[in-house]
C-alpha cells in the first residue's frame, strides 16, 4: 500500500469554522466555576481567564487544582449548548473547503473540545464529510493535553499521519495556539474576528479576518484561483 504523502491542513472548530459559540460557552464555563467552586461571578470569570491563559483550556485548571470530573464538566458546558439554535449550514464555507485540492491535502479537524462537541458542530455546519479525521482533547483520559501544549500537536500529527512540521498547515482563532504552531514550523494562519483589534505582536506570519483569505495566503492548496468578496 502506497504511503500517503499529502500535506495536512488542520482546522480548529469553535470560532474558526464555526462562529457565535464562544460567548455562550464562556457564560456556561463561568456558571460552572461559580456553582462548583462557590465563587462570585467576578471570581469565577477571573479564575476562568487565569486557567485559560495558563493552560489553554479552563477544564485543565479545574482538573489539576480542583479534581473536577472532566466528562461531567463537558456534559454541563459544551454538550449543554443549544447549538441547533446557533449553527446553521454555511454553503459558502462548504464551497471553500470543497475547493481544497484533496489530491494534495488531507483535511483534519483539530480542537480542544471533546469529541461529542466537535462532531456536533461540523455536522450542523454540514461539512463533516469533508474531513478525514479529528484530533480532540480527550477528557476521558486520566491525563489529557490540549493546545497549545506540544504533546497535543504531536498527537495531531501522529493521528493525521504526518511526520514533518513543514507539511502541516493550520488555522485557529486562538493567539496562543497559532503561536505555538508557528514556533514548531507549521504554516499557520491566525484568524481574527472582524471586530477584533490587531495584537501588538502577531501570533503568526499570516493573520486573516476571513477563512476565504486562505485562498490568497495558501493558493497552491486550492483547485481554483482566489476571488474577492467572500466572507466565510
Amino acid at each position: 500500500m502506497a504511503q500517503d504523502e499529502r500535506l495536512v491542513f488542520f482546522f480548529d472548530i469553535d470560532n474558526c469554522v464555526s462562529y457565535k459559540v464562544q460567548h455562550m460557552m464562556s457564560d456556561l464555563i463561568d456558571q460552572y466555576f461559580e456553582n462548583h467552586l462557590s465563587l462570585t461571578k467576578q471570581e469565577a470569570n477571573d479564575l476562568h481567564l487565569k486557567y485559560y491563559r495558563e493552560y489553554g483550556l479552563a477544564i485543565e485548571g479545574l482538573v489539576r487544582h480542583h479534581k473536577v470530573d472532566a466528562l461531567e464538566y463537558n456534559a454541563k458546558v459544551d454538550d449543554a449548548l443549544p447549538l441547533e439554535d446557533l449553527i446553521k449550514p454555511n454553503p459558502e464555507l462548504r464551497r471553500l473547503l470543497e475547493d481544497i485540492d484533496k489530491s494534495k491535502v488531507k483535511m483534519w479537524l483539530f480542537t480542544n473540545a471533546y469529541i461529542s462537541h466537535g462532531k456536533r458542530v461540523v455536522r450542523l455546519l454540514r461539512i463533516d464529510d469533508l474531513f478525514e479525521g479529528i484530533t480532540f482533547c480527550d477528557y476521558g483520559s486520566e491525563k489529557f493535553y490540549c493546545k497549545p501544549h506540544v504533546e497535543m500537536y504531536d498527537k495531531a500529527m501522529s493521528q493525521a499521519g504526518v511526520k514533518n512540521n513543514e507539511n502541516c498547515y493550520f488555522v485557529d482563532d486562538s493567539y496562543i495556539n497559532t503561536r505555538a504552531a508557528e514556533e514548531r514550523g507549521w504554516h499557520t494562519a491566525h484568524l481574527l474576528d472582524p471586530e477584533d483589534s490587531e495584537p501588538p505582536v502577531r501570533a503568526a506570519k499570516h493573520q486573516i479576518r476571513s477563512l476565504q483569505e486562505l485562498r490568497t495566503i495558501f493558493p497552491h492548496l486550492f483547485k481554483s484561483k482566489a476571488t474577492t468578496g467572500s466572507t466565510a
